[in-house]
């Protein structure tokens, strides 16, 4: 047998022979049993999970809205979560008991142990008023049930913005109109964006029929439905949502909840989780390692979510209704997501993430060639820094993914990094004299500390961020000539190779960081780990010096030669995370409060650090990436309510959690490649298309044995700390022997 060989690992189109491999036996317990969606719920200062209730990528998510986990008492239940962590719409009280003014800000006391909180279903007790709130969700649709004290009267309150109105009742069934948007605040270039979303209601008792004893009243953005106290004790609200139409929403009602009941729904809601969470099965490892898996891996569903109702979306980037026979899927955020949702994605569910890129490009058509980066309902939402919806494209390109139109998408990429404007939060602006400095001198120009910002367009709050905006331009425009490469402009490969490099004129040979300069091209004097203000925004991003010295994840060669080669680099990683934070803790999260999950300076709460301990593998020296994933997971990821380090983010944080207990991690999305580190699982079998199982086996593995020893591919010795997409996706075996102390022999090659 041949040894695998670094050269063919790195190719990026490596092509293997399908492999068709059983999966292993597991135990009789059911992935989604071990989902908990509250685990990760408290945190010291950001708010990291939140238990949604909804189906695996569907339009409609709700949860128990209240200020934090902690809080005994939920403010409403939202109809309609439009967008990641957004305080949704069409608040829902339940109270008991003659309707009064209080009746509709009093908060709904319950008893947490009394709740029951599952991603298909929901249930508590209000204590005050003696009521059981059960929910289930649909896709586009929902059922509660509320279960009163005998000759009560029934209060069910829905508060609207002041542009709600009641468009269509008819006796117990009725039609609403809200209208919303969020995306004017950040970005004035833009004009804001509403859109409507109607939602059909109908009250019953629990065999489906109207309730005889009702009152239906609709004023000044409220609707109360009261049933009197001759009414049943129980009884449904059954809701459908649209965001095309009234009668859109009437016909989503029937074909998803009309003829059922609670429990029906629920369980297709379960079998829909049942689906979606295995496509990976895992065997070994402790059950706290299994519930923190499958939790996170529940998360990792939250969004991107399917607007297309029944072969008709309502595009917010035209404003136009379409038709498709596609899914169109909303509420993305690159900044987050490209790290490590959408690679697990590609392995997953790769057709889906196809799905997912075609929607992005039909935004940008609609949106006149602009490549959406945040892309919620109601069009693009400027946030954060760069533009790095562009990685999606390159990497799925390079899976083998293209069930979507590659020019256009390239023409919206390309627009972005050459037409819209580099300042944070405001992408898709029009150029300014910032952004003309930037491309003049390689980096963003920073201001010198008390010079005040002469552009207008810089968020007050946001700052310029010159350094993250720097290498997150790098980045991108890498991704571009990579593109452009493949595609076969060579043009544009090599004007915007050049410019993927210029992240280097910001590297400071003293601090071995990069730094700020300012348009002159000197160095703005700062302490790189604790200056810049909130979130250290004048010169980073919520992150001080120290993370952002590894934001070059595209030229890990470069970065490495910075260093002073492969030993510093070791040297470097190993000072990352011993490094102290050089004041009190109380003083450094006054403005680090987003560096999270911290172990020295390196920030385990935050996207931007994923990467970091897989570079371990790049220098000859991965059994400390082995050492450093297995300790992150053991301390900062767990299955109670202080089990995520940081802002969960939708799945983004959680599909580290993830890859990392399956024993892989991609650091360059868009190279095919996974760095290795030593599972917590002795079984893993992924799920692949045409029945391909591929599988990870580490029989040996605990607590104590999480060194690698030695590891084979297909019975083959595997020499090297990477594999390939394809090899994954061609089905095979990954066997590791492990071990309780390292081989500090194996896997030492160096990639390049």
């Amino acid at each position: 047998m041949t040894p695998r060989l670094v050269k063919d690992l790195f190719a990026p189109a490596c092509l293997i022979g399908a492999l068709f491999v059983s999966a292993p036996a597991f135990s009789a317990a059911d992935p989604a049993d071990y989902v908990d969606p509250r685990i990760g719920g408290v945190a010291a200062f950001l708010r990291p999970t939140y238990p949604f209730t909804h189906q695996p990528n569907q339009m409609l998510r709700t949860y128990p809205f209240k200020s934090d986990y902690l809080s005994d008492q939920i403010k409403c239940f939202p109809l309609q979560i439009t967008t990641h962590r957004g305080p949704g719409l069409l608040y829902l009280r339940v109270s008991a008991g003659e309707l009064s003014p209080g009746s509709w800000k009093k908060p709904m006391v319950i008893d947490h142990d009394l709740q029951i909180t599952r991603p298909w279903f929901y249930q508590c007790y209000l204590l005050e008023d003696d009521i059981t709130v059960r929910l289930a969700p649909g896709k586009k649709a929902a059922i509660y049930r509320f279960d009163f004290a005998p000759a009560q009267r029934k209060n069910l309150l829905i508060t609207g913005s002041s542009k709600m109105k009641l468009v269509f009742q008819e006796g117990n069934a009725l039609t609403l109109e809200e209208r919303f948007h969020y995306e004017s605040a950040h970005n004035p270039a833009r004009k804001p964006s509403v859109m409507s979303v109607w939602s059909h209601i109908e009250v019953t008792d629990l065999q489906g029929e109207s309730v005889s004893d009702i009152e239906i009243a609709a004023k000044n953005g409220r609707l109360s439905i009261s049933c009197g106290a001759r009414s049943p004790s129980s009884i449904q609200l059954k809701y459908a949502l649209s965001y095309i139409s009234a009668d859109q929403a009437k016909r989503n009602f029937d074909l998803e909840v009309a003829a059922k009941d609670l429990p029906t729904l629920a369980a297709e809601a379960r079998a829909a989780w049942d689906a979606a969470l295995n496509s990976i099965r895992v065997e070994g490892g402790t059950e706290e390692h299994k519930r923190v898996f499958y939790s996170a891996l529940y998360r990792c569903h939250e969004r991107m979510v399917d607007i297309n109702e029944d072969g008709r979306y309502y595009s917010g980037y035209d404003e136009k209704v379409h038709a498709s026979d596609r899914p169109y899927y909303v509420d993305e955020g690159a900044w987050d997501t490209y790290r490590a949702l959408h690679p697990l994605r590609t392995i997953i569910h790769p057709a889906q993430q196809e799905d997912m890129l075609n929607s992005l490009t039909q935004m940008s058509i609609e949106a006149g060639g602009w490549m959406p980066t945040y892309a919620r309902a109601t069009g693009n939402h400027p946030c954060m820094v760069g533009y790095h919806s562009s990685a999606f494209f390159l990497d799925a390109r390079r899976k083998g993914l293209g069930r979507f139109d590659m020019d256009a998408a390239y023409a919206g990429i390309r627009n972005n990094l050459e037409n819209g404007s580099w300042i944070p939060w405001r992408q898709g602006a029009p150029r300014t004299e910032i952004d003309r400095l930037t491309r003049e001198l390689g980096y963003m120009p920073s201001l010198q500390p008390g010079e005040p910002e002469t552009e207008p367009l810089v968020h007050s709050f946001e700052r310029r961020q010159p350094v993250a905006v720097t290498l997150s331009r790098s980045y991108d425009t890498w991704v571009l000539s990579e593109l452009a490469k493949d595609l076969g402009r060579m043009e544009d490969h090599e004007i915007f190779a050049a410019r993927s490099r210029e992240y280097k004129r910001l590297w400071h040979p003293e601090h071995r960081l990069f730094m700020p300069k300012d348009q002159s091209g000197k160095w703005v004097d700062i302490n790189p780990k604790s200056d810049g203000g909130l979130g250290f925004r004048d010169y980073f991003d919520e992150n001080n010096g120290w993370t952002y010295a590894w934001l070059v994840q595209h030229d890990v060669a470069g970065l490495m030669e910075l260093l002073g080669g492969p030993d510093t680099m070791v040297a470097r990683l190993d000072q990352l995370f011993r490094e102290s934070l050089g004041m009190k803790k109380s003083d450094f999260f006054v403005n680090g409060s987003n560096s999270t999950g911290m172990v020295g300076q390196f920030s385990m709460g935050n996207e931007l650090s994923l990467h970091i301990p897989y570079l371990y593998n790049y220098c000859g020296a991965p059994w400390k990436t082995q050492q450093r994933v297995r300790f992150l997971l053991d301390v900062w990821f767990n299955d109670t309510v202080f089990g995520m380090p940081g802002d969960e983010d939708g799945g983004a944080l959680g599909a580290w959690a993830v890859f990392a207990s399956m024993g892989f991690f991609q650091v360059t999305p868009g190279i095919p490649v996974y760095a290795l580190n030593s599972p917590v699982f002795s079984d893993v079998a992924i799920q692949l298309p045409e029945n391909r199982v591929f599988k990870i086996s580490a029989p040996d593995v605990s607590s104590r044995n999480k060194y690698i020893q030695r590891a084979t591919l297909n019975g083959e010795p595997l020499l090297t700390p990477f594999i390939t997409h394809a090899q994954i996706m061609a089905g095979g075996e990954l066997v590791f022997e492990l071990g309780e102390k390292p081989n500090r022999a194996w896997g030492t090659q160096s990639p390049f």
